[in-house]
């Protein structure tokens, strides 16, 4: 096992490994080609149950956890669900923590922006889809001997780990959900995860029902002038 955490460590570098010497012109067809594929990625609470290989998960999960994340402390871990026993139990607490969410816990605005959406206190989806990867954020890291350690930028690398997996999976032709139920903290009961961990999303994944929707909202994209700048 690797110790990402090693303090004293004395710098080692190594050459850059797998380097790409694309063409000007490759590198434009290979960014249109990519930015073509993730633009067909949609969030849906529509899935089927046809199965799918344990594999494409694990290579996955491989794929996320290439991303960089503070002091390279890789502050992840990605539980994934696939019993149907622990799948209800999911269901069932979410749905608690939602009907409270809706039910008052949320602010009148908050509601209003998701009434485009067509969210609601029920998520059969919990239940339907043959993959939930519960995204644990660690808080703090512990070593072999019992000792903690501080890890920094976690809600920063645990995100853009998150959002590796998302195009991972979306790459292999699965549909995915992030779900937020709030607070999760039931989710290191059921899962047996320990206290410095915090869960951070539920990544709902699988085929998408063959009569799937997705909110008209959801299609609605900023324009490239609105979300860059080149100064």
């Amino acid at each position: 096992m690797v110790k990402v955490f090693n303090p004293g460590e004395v710098y080692d570098p190594i050459s850059y490994p797998d380097r790409r010497d694309y063409s000007d012109q490759v590198m434009i067809e290979k960014s249109s080609e990519f930015c073509t594929n993730i633009q067909k990625r949609h969030s849906t609470r529509e899935f089927s149950g046809k199965p799918v290989p344990r594999e494409v998960i694990e290579n996955c999960l491989k794929a996320a956890s290439t991303a960089p994340s503070g002091a390279n402390h890789q502050p992840w871990h990605f539980c994934v669900i696939e019993t149907a026993e622990l799948k209800a139990k999911i269901r069932e607490a979410a749905e608690e923590e939602e009907r409270a969410f809706y039910g008052g816990r949320a602010a009148d605005e908050w509601l209003s922006a998701l009434s485009g959406l067509g969210t609601d206190t029920d998520k059969p989806f919990l239940e339907i889809a043959p993959y939930l990867i519960i995204v644990f954020a660690e808080r703090y890291g512990v070593t072999e001997e019992g000792e903690n350690y501080k890890n920094y930028y976690v809600n920063e690398s645990v995100g853009i780990a998150t959002g590796f997996l998302i195009n991972a999976l979306h790459d292999s032709g699965l549909a995915t959900l992030t779900h937020t139920p709030n607070p999760m903290k039931f989710l290191n009961e059921i899962c047996g995860r320990p206290d410095n961990e915090k869960p951070f999303l539920i990544l709902v994944t699988g085929h998408p029902a063959d009569d799937a929707v997705i909110p008209r909202k959801s299609t609605y994209k900023k324009e490239a002038s609105e979300y860059s700048s080149f100064l």
